[in-house]
């Protein structure tokens, strides 16, 4: 007797969901390379490699890549603070993880370039610091470049801007992805490993942090994808300085506002390719992990 499926029909709803995705997702990015593909191989390698668009791209994936990283420690902390205690206000706290989702990337950007601005609230205090530092001990070479720019602009305008709103937006990527995770653990493992002798920092590292690492790279993974990406909240806070600031999203609508679509396209379809690659590794790293703790 065949199996009763609740949605009937095979064949219909896989369909469906193809061409689902194909206008969503495959013709949208196949349209991409078809206009790329107007210019040739020498004129795609001799784009790809003026000095501004690898200046953009270092910093989008530099930045990208630090800003994930420190929202998934950062984004572990929180996430452990939240599953085990229980403390007024954890639910609105809880809530506000999700602020990024809701919260408009422009209104984010602008919001963050007031706070982090020369006479902002937090700005003036570290752009007094990096004064300070540059007349006592006057560092030279990149770190006194980057002296003089916090100095002068706060965080704000500066690469660290930029640092600053991808991790904004990147957060709550991690934190949703821990928290299921941890919420399944329970408390079980601890007292048995404690109950074995082990102290606290052992029962983290060698219990814990392994079940982990899989949803920790998961929660990397996507909060780098969307910072790679992210256009609203960091045109604001950058300054948008050709080889200093400039983020590839920003190079792309540059171009596209001088009507240099197969330009656009160009750096478009090799930022796709590039990000399709890293995240095809960190998935398969992923993978591998998850199949070794079973």
């Amino acid at each position: 007797m065949a199996k009763r499926r609740v949605i009937p029909g095979f064949g219909l709803s896989m369909g469906f969901s193809i061409t689902y995705l194909s206008l969503i997702i495959l013709i949208p990015l196949a349209a991409l390379f078809i206009k790329a593909a107007g210019l040739g191989w020498a004129e795609w390698w001799n784009l790809l490699t003026t000095p501004r668009v690898i200046a953009a791209t270092k910093l989008t994936f530099g930045a990208s890549a630090a800003a994930a990283s420190v929202s998934m420690v950062m984004g572990l902390l929180v996430t452990w603070v939240l599953v085990r205690y229980d403390f007024p206000g954890r639910r609105l706290l809880d809530a506000m993880v999700d602020l990024p989702f809701a919260l408009p990337t422009a209104v984010a950007g602008i919001t963050l370039t007031q706070i982090y601005a020369p006479n902002g609230w937090i700005g003036q205090y570290i752009s007094q610091c990096a004064s300070w530092i540059q007349t006592n001990y006057q560092p030279g070479g990149w770190l006194g470049g980057q002296v003089e720019d916090l100095a002068a602009k706060g965080a704000a305008y500066s690469p660290i801007g930029v640092f600053i709103a991808l991790t904004f937006i990147g957060f709550p990527f991690v934190v949703r992805t821990l928290q299921p995770v941890m919420e399944d653990l329970g408390a079980e493992i601890e007292e048995a490993a404690a109950t074995l002798g082990a102290n606290r920092w052992i029962v983290f590292r060698r219990v814990i942090l392994p079940l982990l690492v899989p949803a920790l790279i998961t929660g990397f993974t996507l909060a780098f994808a969307r910072a790679i990406g992210e256009y609203g909240s960091v045109i604001f806070i950058s300054g948008n300085l050709p080889m200093k600031t400039e983020i590839l999203p920003l190079l792309i609508v540059a171009q596209l506002e001088q009507f240099k679509y197969e330009a656009a396209a160009v750096i478009a379809s090799a930022m796709l390719l590039v990000s399709f690659a890293l995240l095809f590794l960190i998935n398969l790293l992923q993978r591998r992990l998850d199949w070794q703790h079973r």
